[in-house]
């Protein structure tokens, strides 16, 4: 959806990998090392869950891939999800911070801990309501694996599981979250790039 001499973002489908698994080597990062062969540096700067569709930062040198990284880390990124919960969220807008870790007795699932949890916390705010299910916003203020499909579901966060999650709620034709929107520095030009996609539920 987006390409310059450095970089590229790519929208990647519901249910494919974004780097290679254990046994599937097919992924956004095989993809785009066939497509960028010229490329140096490790390309995927970012992560989406296999079940999650939407938007990657794809670096081609290893500067770029640093750079966008920092920008990561330092939590200049902004990203926006779009969710169907299953359910309905009465409150219009607000914040979800409760700590995770694995559940080491069924991974990869995520259980909230306070004891050794790492800090995890979304901001969200409802689009509509219809059918018994709400459509939100999501932004992640960290990004921890499930962080989004664990704070929708817990009964201390929205109490509302992602229409079609098979970890923490029921199965549907997919999972209802997409990652719509990000928006960065562009790390050579230095310019605000900010690249939108809807979702396709």
């Amino acid at each position: 959806v987006h390409e310059d001499e450095v970089m590229a973002i790519v929208n990647k489908p519901a249910e494919f990998l974004s780097v290679p698994g254990k046994t599937i080597s097919d992924s956004v990062q095989e993809r785009v090392k066939e497509k960028f062969q010229d490329a140096t540096g490790p390309l995927v700067v970012h992560r989406l869950d296999m079940s999650t569709s939407g938007l990657i930062l794809i670096a081609k040198t290893k500067e770029v891939h640093k750079m966008l990284q920092s920008q990561f880390l330092k939590r200049t990124i902004k990203k926006r999800y779009i969710a169907v919960l299953d359910g309905i969220v009465k409150e219009d807008s607000g914040f979800v911070d409760l700590p995770l870790r694995v559940d080491l007795d069924n991974r990869p699932c995520q259980i909230v801990c306070f004891e050794h949890g790492k800090t995890s916390r979304t901001k969200w705010e409802v689009i509509e309501r219809k059918n018994n299910q709400t459509r939100v916003y999501f932004y992640p203020i960290t990004g921890r694996t499930h962080q989004l499909r664990v704070h929708a579901a817990h009964q201390d966060g929205l109490n509302a599981p992602i229409v079609g999650d098979d970890l923490y709620g029921k199965r549907a034709n997919r999972l209802h979250l997409h990652a719509e929107l990000i928006e960065f520095e562009h790390p050579v030009s230095g310019e605000t790039i900010k690249v939108q996609v809807d979702p396709e539920f």
